[in-house]
């Protein structure tokens, strides 16, 4: 603590880091994550992160890819295949959906009326 305050206290969620191609990888490829020699993890504003469905990369470990991924391109939700039963992933999801609300970003997974 410094000053009485505790020290890299978040507000809100402002910046994600996402999962990111080191190379040009292929449908059916499984991700080594962060780390590794698939992906590389690219700083952006969470409201950006949240527009193009970005994949952290701290989650990016073990998926298998469901279509091919230029190098240098992030990669989103739906490049990999995802079980929301795994709890952190069930957390993130959620935590991205009332991020969505408050930045005002529509869920590409419901369907607009």
């Amino acid at each position: 603590m410094c000053r009485g305050e505790p020290t890299g206290q978040c507000k809100t969620w402002a910046a994600d880091v996402v999962a990111t191609a080191k190379q040009d990888l292929e449908a059916g490829e499984k991700l080594d994550g962060e780390g590794g020699f698939m992906v590389y993890g690219k700083l952006m504003p969470a409201e950006t992160s949240l527009a193009i469905e970005g994949l952290p990369v701290g989650l990016a470990h073990g998926l298998v890819l469901k279509r091919e991924v230029k190098k240098d391109q992030g990669l989103s939700w739906q490049d990999v295949e995802f079980s929301e039963q795994v709890q952190a992933v069930a957390v993130r999801r959620e935590m991205e959906a009332v991020f969505r609300s408050e930045f005002e970003i529509e869920d590409k997974r419901r369907p607009t009326r």
